[in-house]
């Protein structure tokens, strides 16, 4: 198994890069999220990797965290997720994006990944669901604004939960707010509590 490669990127393609390592090109498919943060080309990096082997290829997919690369693997275990599914929502939703999606029950978000029908949307949901929680999220969410909002949306979920609601209600009421960046906790709550009154 190839862990990571750490080396010189030598091509940038379309979802497709070659890092040059110990005299060997690696080609590796990545996902578009990824290609908007590598360096130029030239510049070392290092790429964690998934090796995917069927009947007739292996292929390389690579990630810039352990984390993506765990929650690609994750998707493979869904069924109806294959290797372009699972690249496609993971170019569309950051690592902790897609976390929020599965525990608010958003198909809509999940479904922004090309080709995802909404069954297949259903059942990341469903088979994930259990997968994560609350904690598992990081606060890299940025607002619309751009800033992490990570402690005061937790701190209002807590809230909303010690009222009664759960954890997935309250993630719903909380992304269907918006913009975050600048309130505190209390003021999360009360929007995302006049979303569940509905």
């Amino acid at each position: 198994m190839i862990s990571y490669i750490t080396g010189i990127l030598s091509e940038i393609e379309d979802k497709y890069i070659v890092v040059e390592a110990g005299g060997v090109g690696y080609g590796i498919s990545v996902t578009s999220r990824l290609m908007g943060r590598l360096p130029s080309v030239g510049s070392t990096v290092k790429i964690y990797t998934h090796l995917q082997v069927s009947e007739d290829a292996q292929k390389l997919f690579g990630f810039l965290s352990t984390d993506e690369r765990s929650l690609f693997r994750q998707l493979l275990c869904v069924s109806g997720v294959g290797p372009k599914v699972a690249m496609g929502i993971l170019s569309v939703l950051s690592p902790d994006e897609l976390r929020l999606a599965v525990l608010s029950d958003d198909v809509k978000a999940i479904r922004r990944a090309p080709g995802l029908g909404p069954k297949t949307a259903q059942k990341v949901i469903l088979e994930l669901k259990d997968k994560f929680s609350i904690s598992d999220i990081t606060g890299e969410i940025p607002s619309s604004g751009g800033t992490p909002v990570g402690g005061a949306r937790e701190d209002a979920v807590a809230g909303l939960v010690a009222l009664g609601f759960s954890a997935s209600e309250s993630l719903s009421a909380i992304s269907k707010i918006g913009d975050i960046s600048g309130m505190d906790a209390g003021e999360i709550m009360s929007l995302a509590l006049a979303k569940l009154a509905r």
